[in-house]
Parts: C-alpha cells; sequence; structure tokens
C-alpha cells in the first residue's frame, strides 16, 4: 500500500525538474546563439547602420545657418511673411554678419544661401564687407542701412530663402536632388527644363545598369552552362580563368581596358591591320567603354549564381522532354531555361545593384555624358565640400537600389511559384 502512494508523489517532482533542466538548456543554448552572432551584429551597426543613418540625417540637417546667424534665426522665426521684416529683425541680421565675417564663417553662410538662390552669396558677401566699417548698434535704422548697402534686402523673397535657410532641417537637398526646387512664395515647384539635370541621371545610370545587366547575362549564360556541363578539369581551368577578375584591382582592370580601347590600342591596331577599317575607332572615353569595363567586372556575379542552379538540375528531365517529342530547342526553352529562373534572378540582381552605385569605371572610360549618379555624389564631396547633397544623392541612390531589389525580389518569387 505504501509503495502505491509513493509512486505518484515523486513523478511530479521528477517533472518538475526536469523542465527547469530543459528551461536552463534552451536559455543556455539562446545565450550562447546570441554571444556568437553579437559580434557580427555590432559590426554592421557601427559599420553599415551608423555611417547610413548618418548620411540620411545630414541630408535634412541645417543647423550649420543656426550657428553662423543665431539672432537672425531666433528673430525672423515669428516674421509672417507678407510685408518686410521689422527692425529688429534687420538689426539682428547686421549683428549677425558682422560678428561673421569677423569669425570667417560668412562664406559658410554665403554658399548655403546661394544653393538655394542664386545670387545671395554676392550679397551676403557685399553687406558683410559694409558693416565690417560700421556698428549695428549705432545705426538708427538697421533696415535703412541694409537697403542702402544693397536694395535687395528691402525686397521680400531674399527673407523668404532667408527665414526658409536658418531653420534647423530642411528639405531642400532632397528637392533638389530629383529636380525640384522652393519658389518664392515657399511652394515646391519643378525647376526650369534647361536647369533640370538630376532626373536624367537617374534615368542614365538606370539606364546603363540594366544595359549592363543584360549583358552579363547574354555571356554568362552559355559560360554557366559550359561550366554546369563539362567534365571536372575544364570546369576548374575555366573557374580559375573566371576568377582572376577578382584577383585584381578594379582600377588596374579598368586603365587596362583603356589601354586596350584606346586609338592606337590593341583592338583598333589588330582592326586597322586587318584592314577592317582605316582610322581607329572611338572605343573608349564614350558609352561603348562603359559597357565592355563594367561588363568585364561584373560579369562574375551573373556566371556563379548561374552555375550555382544549373549544376543541379536534373539531366533526366530535358531527356523526358526529348523522349515526348519535344525538339532540342523547345526542350531547352520550356524545360531547362524555366529552372534556371532564381540564378538568373540571382545574378541579376547581383549585377544591377552593384552597377547602380559604380563610379571608378564611368568615370575613366566614359565621357561626361557617361557619368552615373554616384560620380555627382563625388563631385560634392571633393569638389563643392557640400555634404548635404551629396547625402541626398546616397540617400536616393539608397531608394533605388531598396526598390530595385524589392522588384527583382518580387519577380524572383513570383517566377518560383509558377514553378513551384
Amino acid at each position: 500500500m505504501s509503495e502505491t502512494h509513493t509512486a505518484p508523489a515523486i513523478a511530479p517532482a521528477g517533472g518538475e525538474e526536469l523542465k527547469k533542466r530543459l528551461k536552463r538548456a534552451e536559455r543556455r543554448k539562446k545565450i550562447e546563439a546570441i554571444s556568437l552572432i553579437s559580434p557580427l551584429l555590432i559590426l554592421m551597426i557601427v559599420f553599415y547602420f551608423i555611417p547610413i543613418a548618418m548620411m540620411l540625417y545630414r541630408s535634412i540637417d541645417n543647423r550649420q545657418m543656426r550657428e553662423v546667424l543665431p539672432r537672425t534665426a531666433q528673430t525672423i522665426a515669428s516674421w509672417d511673411g507678407k510685408a518686410l521684416p521689422d527692425e529688429p529683425v534687420y538689426r539682428a541680421l547686421a549683428r549677425d554678419l558682422k560678428e561673421a565675417r569677423k569669425k570667417h564663417t560668412i562664406a559658410k553662410a554665403a554658399r548655403r544661401l546661394n544653393f538655394d538662390k542664386a545670387g545671395f552669396a554676392s550679397l551676403i558677401s557685399r553687406t558683410g564687407r559694409k558693416l565690417s566699417k560700421l556698428d549695428p548698434d549705432k545705426c538708427e535704422s538697421c533696415k535703412d542701412t541694409l537697403i542702402r548697402i544693397d536694395k535687395r534686402w528691402g525686397e521680400k523673397p531674399w527673407w523668404t530663402v532667408l527665414q526658409r535657410g536658418v531653420k534647423d532641417y530642411t528639405l531642400l537637398y532632397l528637392l533638389s536632388a530629383v529636380d525640384l526646387r522652393y519658389d518664392d512664395n515657399n511652394k515646391v515647384v519643378r525647376v526650369p527644363e534647361e536647369e533640370a539635370i538630376y532626373t536624367s541621371i537617374i534615368a542614365r545610370t538606370i539606364y546603363i545598369s540594366a544595359s549592363v545587366t543584360v549583358l552579363c547575362l547574354l555571356l554568362g549564360f552559355p559560360i554557366a552552362y559550359y561550366l554546369a556541363h563539362a567534365t571536372p578539369r575544364a570546369r576548374n581551368l575555366f573557374m580559375i580563368v573566371l576568377l582572376l577578375v577578382f584577383w585584381t584591382s578594379l582600377l588596374v582592370r579598368t586603365l587596362s581596358w583603356i589601354l586596350v580601347l584606346q586609338d592606337y590600342g590593341v583592338v583598333n591596331s589588330f582592326l586597322m591591320w586587318a584592314g577592317l577599317t582605316s582610322k581607329p575607332l572611338p572605343l573608349v572615353f564614350n558609352r561603348f567603354g562603359v559597357y565592355v569595363a563594367m561588363t568585364h567586372v561584373l560579369l562574375p556575379f551573373m556566371v556563379l549564381p548561374l552555375y550555382s542552379v544549373m549544376r543541379v538540375i536534373p539531366k533526366s528531365y530535358v531527356r523526358a522532354a526529348h523522349s515526348l517529342g519535344a525538339t532540342p530547342v523547345k526542350a531547352f526553352w520550356d524545360v531547362y531555361v524555366p529552372q534556371t529562373l532564381p540564378g538568373i534572378g540571382a545574378g541579376a540582381l547581383m549585377v544591377f545593384i552593384q552597377a547602380l552605385g559604380y563610379y571608378i569605371t564611368p568615370a575613366l572610360v566614359g565621357g561626361p555624358k557617361d557619368q552615373m549618379i554616384s560620380y555627382f555624389v563625388a563631385f560634392f564631396v571633393n569638389e563643392r565640400v557640400n555634404w548635404s547633397m551629396a547625402s541626398a544623392l546616397g540617400l536616393l541612390l539608397l531608394v533605388l537600389t531598396g526598390t530595385m531589389y524589392l522588384i527583382f525580389g518580387r519577380k524572383v518569387n513570383i517566377a518560383n511559384m509558377k514553378m513551384g
């Protein structure tokens, strides 16, 4: 009797202990997993996400103007924009410009405001130079003084730009990146057609990237097919030749194409020697050179995903199609090619996204009309020292890349569902 009563009491205690041990084991595994991925996660946050976040913030950050013109930013905030500002705003601007000239920061304000409205640089510089000989605190009317220095201070549009320019945040650079701007009434309008450049640059970037992707697919598909069906020795040899691209610097590869395609390079010399042309063909510093160089660099990124898919496609499917009466061409297009769609999608995505951000190759082998959006990002950083506009164009490139990624991913998923 005692044995029958003690057994039920021991079982629950053992079950609770087992549950605790299982929970501790699961908790320990989770801690181990987190400890393994945390270094990589920290690296991604520090070297990837934080720089991108800083770039996004820089494209709208405008606090530098409040540092240069602090009194003006405070007093002009309450201006309703219907008439010219009152005397306190004029006096605050006079004090700020005089002090900014003394601290040698007036050029920063002039450059920033001139980006919004042409002519503001000369207005700020001229006014600051004249005020250096005056004392704004002793002026009976700073409004009259500024208007005497330059009559543009008596026109409302310039004050509208100034009020907009001293705010902490601005959409000016993001709007400029898509050929939009503010008018004199603070409304967003499209820039005149002769001044619109960035939309054409975006279209050019997409067109060149798509063209390079198609060229890589046309060349990469037969290469991947050969690799998937070649003997192991031939496959290894061809793979080494293909991967040589990764063992050479991008700059060296690009410069080598200049030597090959220049007027008296290898290609033109051979064509003239063979009598196919009487004078050198323009093969470099144009769109043709960009296509050749970028296709050469990005071709492995198309071949490798295609090869990884093709090598696991059962040959029995094509043989079955032949046995059912399909011609070789029909069996290839209707049976074999649809099975390579995941590889085509992955390769096209890798090539296209990398091509969108290319800078060195188009800059060296392309002409002025072949430069892509990354060239202008570098231009605003190195030449104009305008980090805000460079960040806005970088954000535009990021949005463009993400959009294309979503489109490609959706298309590939739909194709895989249809195959399934």
